[in-house]
């Protein structure tokens, strides 16, 4: 299989922008990254675009709207992982053979307030059994009794995410807060306060791939942007297995996440081992096709739709022993000058979410990790980062890119 770079990145800032359409913001993120790629009209053979709401033909209009058609475009749909989906099917079709370069692109415009999803019957919506701060809170009272993680833990993640949002001119919020601001404002649903989930917002982010040149020539690409490629060494999407109660794709109340079975020359009935969750099978696949380990991780961009979900990825992703996330947290090991610095973008939590752009906005923040090109979140020598999306529960990516 051929190697795979990213040769350029783009994005349009997440927030709230009422006089800008979703094409306009999609293509001020793909002419960003054709630019940064040295890419012009004719030098890309196909176009991935991932996007949840934004209708029909979405990645057509946005290159329409440049004039850049006549090649494959992708539409491409599975919730925040969106716009991992893409990347995914794009790197996959280079690795082939199949194209030299790929342009992968997200964008989304979001409707204010709860995020609503299709994916649940409207009774589980009713019921608080959908993919709401309902369902949020608990799973954060299921961390806290399993994980050591408190309250506090909950609003530090928060201070630590909105610290580093300050710094990044593509976020939502960017002021800085405190633990006790944090606790201070509105419960929504306990232990969640609401500074402690992400908002549904607008934006859009584009990256181009292209093969790597040990491989052959690269149609379009300028001496200058070979120069600061970085590698993709793995991008994976895995779906949700069936059975825990308190997954993600299917939310119910309850603390149990073991079935039962017969076991043993009596048939005496035990709780089998926990399932693992889709993020734990997509970080498992995509470190064994990268090569390398959590251990090797220099920088990590993870899904934070509220603050405890952070913490639970840390363990889903082996960055940490199961249960030991509060312990983990409390080291400092994921803030700035850390071991592993996670969310150095600021998170969701400080960017927003627009759900098609939210992965491939992480891949452009870890591409200018790795090149040295963060400012002053540039995290020192980072050479290996992890990017991770969880989409509607029933879908998680997981990409890792090598500086």
């Amino acid at each position: 299989m051929d190697r795979v770079e990213v040769a350029g990145v783009g994005m349009h800032p997440f927030g709230r922008f009422p006089d800008v359409s979703l094409t306009q913001m999609g293509v001020v993120a793909v002419r960003a990254a054709l630019k940064e790629a040295g890419v012009e009209r004719g030098g890309f053979q196909a176009a991935f675009c991932g996007t949840a709401y934004g209708g029909v033909a979405s990645g057509h209009k946005v290159l329409g709207a440049i004039g850049m058609t006549g090649m494959p475009i992708v539409d491409v749909e599975a919730g925040c992982a969106s716009g991992g989906a893409a990347l995914m099917l794009a790197a996959s079709s280079i690795a082939s053979g199949q194209y030299e370069t790929v342009l992968v692109f997200g964008i989304e415009k979001m409707p204010k307030g709860m995020i609503r999803s299709s994916f649940f019957e409207p009774w589980q919506e009713e019921s608080g059994m959908s993919a709401t701060p309902a369902y949020f809170a608990l799973r954060a009272q299921r961390l806290m009794q399993t994980s050591g993680v408190t309250k506090e833990h909950l609003a530090r993640v928060v201070v630590k995410n909105r610290s580093q949002g300050v710094l990044n001119c593509d976020a939502m919020y960017r002021s800085l807060v405190s633990e006790g601001e944090v606790l201070s404002s509105r419960l929504v649903c306990e232990p969640l306060h609401l500074w402690m989930l992400c908002s549904p917002n607008e934006g859009a982010a584009a990256v181009v791939l292209t093969r790597a040149p040990s491989h052959g020539a690269n149609a379009g690409l300028t001496r200058e942007s070979r120069a600061s490629s970085v590698s993709l060494l793995a991008a994976v999407l895995r779906s949700h297995l069936p059975g825990p109660v308190l997954g993600e794709s299917t939310p119910m109340a309850g603390l149990v996440e073991s079935h039962v079975v017969a076991s043993g020359e009596d048939g005496a009935f035990v709780n089998e081992a926990t399932l693992p969750s889709a993020t734990t099978l997509a970080a498992r696949s995509a470190y064994e096709e990268a090569g390398v380990g959590p251990e090797d991780l220099d920088v990590v961009e993870c899904q934070d739709t509220d603050a405890a979900r952070e913490l639970l990825s840390y363990e889903e992703l082996g960055l940490c022993s199961d249960g030991g996330a509060g312990a983990f947290f409390a080291t400092g090991a994921t803030e700035r000058g850390g071991r592993l610095p996670v969310n150095m973008s600021g998170g969701l939590l400080s960017k927003g979410e627009p759900l098609g752009a939210s992965a491939l906005g992480q891949v452009v923040e870890l591409v200018r990790q790795l090149r040295g090109d963060a400012g002053d979140r540039q995290v020192d020598g980072a050479r290996v980062a992890l990017s991770h999306t969880v989409g509607r529960g029933a879908n998680a990516g997981v990409v890792i890119l090598r500086g």
